[in-house]
């Protein structure tokens, strides 16, 4: 018997129908992979099973009996912990303080005193449990985001969770933190703990999954073997269609040099930067997490200071002590985490479109608003934003969407060096293939593309050349031909000098 299933939920919003009829279960000790494409309703259906919104119509049975989850109590009661992308922890509080945080053990019913001794003790055996040896007593802020996500699951040990739902866990890990992960989630599974997976990572759904559920516009369309269904099958029913290209890498003649970076060192770095990008490719940066990555787009973008080095733009120097010099250069920054970085959550598409670019929308002293309506429209149009309703905030929009607007905010602004930060992080499958032709459409106007990322596959089938970091050295540069993951992981590890 399925420790969970959830059968013909229902939910709409404003008379929209959001999950029509969805169908899932869950074993006991089973990971079961939840997909779809942004806004296929995987969001909604686990806010349902964790009592954040109610269901309109259906039933979910837990262990054997239909119950009613109201409130995110009622989920926890029965034993339903969730782990959010971002994760809910409180940095200045312990391990052990953030393990019991909200259910606090007294020692005594009647007294106000905390009894520190029994949580401590309760503490070390579920990290024990999970085979870390973490000091209970240390601030969360010290830990690595690795560790920090196995104080999250312990936090659910101790809430004697029996079913852990996981949203995009491996998001913001190292190669190594995710193989940690995966012995973790094995070692529950072995004791009967049950998982929801969601990730738009489908190499990872093969190793850590027993079985995947697609969904696809608010319906069940399918549950699969995660181990023998075909990848291929995955995509095109997620997406409804065949995707013959996962990266549609178009050929461009390598033009003029659009960016030159020479000897930038960063404020308390130990080394200086220095390298080329031209029109015509689009030039990759790869590199394990710490190595300088997104340090250096930060440098460059004027959001870090810099100590010495010169930039310059189609071979014009530029002086960039902040991000408005930046954007006066014409350099964009689209940032790797986009709902903290990248937008205005609560803000409606407009102002979100636009904000990067307002001195162009004047009407001598005042705001053009139809000018701004008119102009976000237009690229909402351009880049397929779905629902097309310029009034929403950007909070009510899919991750893929999202994204959407981040970039419809940096060609507002004419750019025409783009760094691409980890651009499809978090997307799904077909909201990246989009992502990667708008990269392409920015090459062919002659744009200078730069992408950093951490998914191998994305940099050798989308850059023309890639440029290796090592501890805040560049020390490799690879042309496409020769680029291989072999390459690539021997000099992220230190293995090659430039």
């Amino acid at each position: 018997m399925p420790i969970l299933r959830m059968q013909n939920i229902h939910k709409a919003f404003a008379g929209n129908p959001v999950l029509r009829g969805v169908n899932f279960e869950v074993k006991a000790g089973e990971v079961h992979a939840l997909l779809g494409e942004n806004g296929a309703g995987k969001s909604t259906l686990i806010k349902i099973l964790t009592g954040v919104y109610q269901k309109d119509a259906g039933e979910i049975w837990w262990e054997g009996r239909v119950v009613e989850i109201n409130t995110p109590v009622d989920a926890m009661r029965l034993g339903i912990a969730t782990i959010y992308q971002e994760l809910n922890l409180v940095p200045h509080l312990t391990v052990y303080e953030n393990l019991f945080l909200g259910q606090e053990v007294r020692r005594t019913k009647h007294l106000p005193f905390l009894n520190k001794t029994y949580m401590r003790r309760r503490a070390i055996e579920c990290l024990r449990l999970l085979g870390q040896p973490l000091d209970p007593d240390a601030p969360v802020s010290t830990l690595g985001i690795g560790q920090q996500q196995l104080v999250e699951i312990a936090k659910a040990l101790v809430r004697d969770a029996k079913l852990i739902i996981m949203d995009e866990p491996t998001a913001s890990l190292s190669e190594a933190e995710v193989e940690q992960l995966f012995t973790t989630i094995d070692a529950l599974r072995a004791k009967g703990v049950a998982f929801v997976y969601i990730s738009h990572r489908l190499e990872e759904i093969r190793r850590i999954g027993d079985r995947v559920t697609i969904l696809r516009d608010g319906q069940t369309l399918a549950t699969h073997d995660a181990k023998r269904v075909p990848t291929d099958t995955i995509i095109e029913q997620m997406v409804g269609r065949k995707l013959e290209e996962k990266f549609p890498k178009k050929r461009f003649i390598r033009g003029a040099e659009g960016l030159r970076v020479e000897n930038l060192k960063r404020k308390g770095a130990q080394h200086a930067v220095s390298f080329v990008a031209y029109q015509g490719e689009i030039l990759g940066i790869a590199g394990l997490v710490g190595a300088g990555r997104t340090e250096l787009a930060r440098a460059i973008f004027g959001v870090d200071p810099v100590e010495s080095g010169k930039v310059f733009v189609f071979g014009q120097e530029v002086h960039i002590r902040s991000p408005a010099d930046a954007i006066r250069a014409g350099i964009a920054f689209i940032t790797e985490d986009r709902k903290r970085e990248g937008l205005f959550l609560d803000q409606p598409l407009p102002f979100n479109v636009t904000i990067a670019s307002l001195p162009s929308f004047k009407n001598r002293v005042l705001l053009s608003r139809s000018k701004i309506k008119e102009t976000t429209e237009r690229y909402m149009r351009e880049l397929r934003v779905r629902p097309f309703k310029s009034e929403l905030s950007a909070r009510k929009l899919s991750g893929g969407n999202q994204q959407k607007i981040v970039i419809a905010k940096w060609l507002c602004t004419k750019a025409k060096v783009f760094l691409f930060d980890e651009p499809t992080r978090g997307i799904d499958v077909g909201a990246k293939v989009e992502v990667y032709h708008l990269i392409n459409a920015l090459v062919d106007n002659g744009a200078v593309v730069i992408l950093i990322s951490s998914e191998l596959p994305e940099l050798l089938g989308m850059c023309d050349r890639i440029l290796v970091m090592h501890e805040g050295r560049i020390v490799a540069d690879l042309p496409r031909e020769e680029a291989t993951q072999e390459k690539i992981m021997k000099a992220a590890t230190g293995g090659m000098t430039r």
